[in-house]
């Protein structure tokens, strides 16, 4: 199982295929998605990524932050997520994720929190048919009608259908294709709606009903930053340099 990204909503367009016919698209940004941390099975009890994505102001980050994306040597992140890995699909914390993480064809889960749209009656909210529009109904044509019994069981059940606040849930969409990736500019274009406003956050993750196609890179296609990659090179250099010194003092004792 590999990683998903972090991505921003930014709109939709559409493609014209090579039969002429034109697709409705979703185009997602990904703003420099790095890997903050790891979740291990020793010290966290499983194994998953944190991704981080989207430009924070250091000032706007406590003290606790900043001490977290300090030890991954990442500037602030703006939103984090987590995802769950294989123990063999861990990427380097500090490594970009690049948008030709997914390949054109496959097949996205995509997740994110809808729009908000108020406080709204039955019909809008539900899907309810209404009253009868006849004159034999007074001024209540939209109304959802009775919500409860009379003496049995002389209550409304909890979880009933009515009117009440509509959006800002987390919606997943399932089996969404992939149209087009630009790596230069970070896009992903999927074909279809997204759930969630434009400039809204979304989780983007190989599709659970679906095998991934051939070609897929694993773990993942990124690249990592030269700093990091020293850092990572260096525990590795210093450990025959130090085998050695050791061999050096056993010669003398000798």
């Amino acid at each position: 199982m590999r990683s998903g990204v972090l991505a921003q909503k930014v709109g939709m367009m559409r493609l014209f295929t090579d039969a002429g016919e034109h697709v409705p698209v979703t185009v997602l940004r990904l703003g420099n998605c790095q890997v903050v941390g790891h979740r291990t099975k020793d010290k966290n009890g499983y194994v998953a990524l944190q991704l981080g994505a989207g430009a924070r102001k250091v000032q706007r980050a406590n003290r606790a932050d900043r001490g977290h994306f300090a030890v991954a040597k990442v500037e602030p992140k703006r939103k984090l997520a987590e995802f769950r890995v294989d123990d063999n699909a861990l990427i380097p914390v500090g490594a970009e994720i690049t948008a030709d993480h997914f390949v054109v064809g496959q097949f996205v889960d995509v997740t994110g929190t809808s729009t908000g749209k108020g406080f709204a009656g039955g019909m809008k909210r539900w899907n309810f048919s209404g009253l009868r529009a006849s004159h034999g109904v007074s001024i209540s044509h939209r109304s959802i009608g009775s919500t409860g019994g009379r003496q049995d069981p002389g209550k409304t059940f909890k979880n009933k259908k009515m009117p009440g606040h509509l959006g800002v849930d987390r919606v997943t969409t399932l089996n969404l294709k992939v149209m087009q990736t630009d790596v230069e500019r970070g896009l992903i274009l999927v074909e279809g709606a997204v759930p969630g406003v434009k400039g809204g956050w979304i989780l983007v993750r190989d599709a659970i009903k679906k095998k991934l196609p051939e070609g897929v890179p694993m773990p993942g296609k990124f690249k990592v930053a030269e700093a990091v990659q020293g850092a990572q090179e260096a525990p590795a250099a210093a450990a025959p340099a130090a085998g050695e010194a050791a061999g050096a003092e056993a010669k003398e004792g000798a």
